[in-house]
């Protein structure tokens, strides 16, 4: 049974309230953190860490990540309804939805099979529903379904993988944490086939980003 309940709803708005005060401001983000049920993404016996503005832990060695992360990198991509986006690792899920939320088509990859089969049947029972969920290597991007308006990734890269940056629509907005023990959270925007501006935001700490050995 997926328990969502006015305590819950109660416990959100604040949550959006201490994200707001850290300095995100986009209205539409700020709603899909007080829309989404993210106790729901965790393990039950956890829930009272969902409303915390804090990273927890989920299964594979992941995280889901901070409220404020999420909502921090998804004000950079500058989301409009119908944006596709690609977003590189699903986790747990609750970017994904918060993308969706905000009207966007959301191609998702997981490098975790069990993270990947568990989220992909969480979402659609939760009324998200993503373009298109794929197991498989972040650093390769997707080209099947390029070029994308938007592409986020969610985990810390040690550097910034080219399939990525050419998957992007000239015009679009590539956010990335990149570095090894702690990353700088860059945005890159496609400004022509060969030219990229590049902006930094500060330090963040995420779960490294897993390149595929095999």
């Amino acid at each position: 049974m997926l328990n969502d309940t006015f305590r819950h709803k109660g416990k959100r708005q604040q949550l959006a309230a201490i994200v707001e005060t850290k300095g995100v401001k986009d209205p539409r983000v700020l709603e899909a953190i007080k829309t989404i049920p993210r106790h729901l993404f965790m393990d039950s016996s956890f829930e009272d860490h969902a409303y915390q503005d804090k990273a927890f832990p989920i299964a594979a060695d992941q995280t889901i990540s901070q409220p404020y992360t999420v909502g921090f990198q998804t004000e950079l991509l500058q989301i409009q309804k119908g944006d596709v986006v690609l977003e590189i690792g699903t986790g747990s899920g609750y970017q994904t939805a918060v993308l969706c939320e905000m009207g966007a088509k959301v191609y998702s990859i997981e490098r975790q099979r069990e993270l990947y089969k568990k989220t992909k049947l969480f979402l659609s029972k939760i009324g998200y529903r993503p373009k298109h969920l794929s197991f498989g290597d972040g650093y390769k991007g997707l080209r099947e379904y390029a070029p994308y308006d938007k592409i986020i990734v969610t985990a810390g890269a040690p550097f910034v993988p080219n399939p990525l940056l050419a998957q992007l629509k000239v015009g679009g907005r590539l956010v990335i944490p990149v570095g090894d023990e702690v990353q700088v959270m860059t945005l890159f925007i496609r400004k022509s086939k060969l030219e990229f501006e590049k902006k930094e935001f500060g330090d963040f700490r995420f779960v490294p980003l897993l390149e595929d050995k095999n």
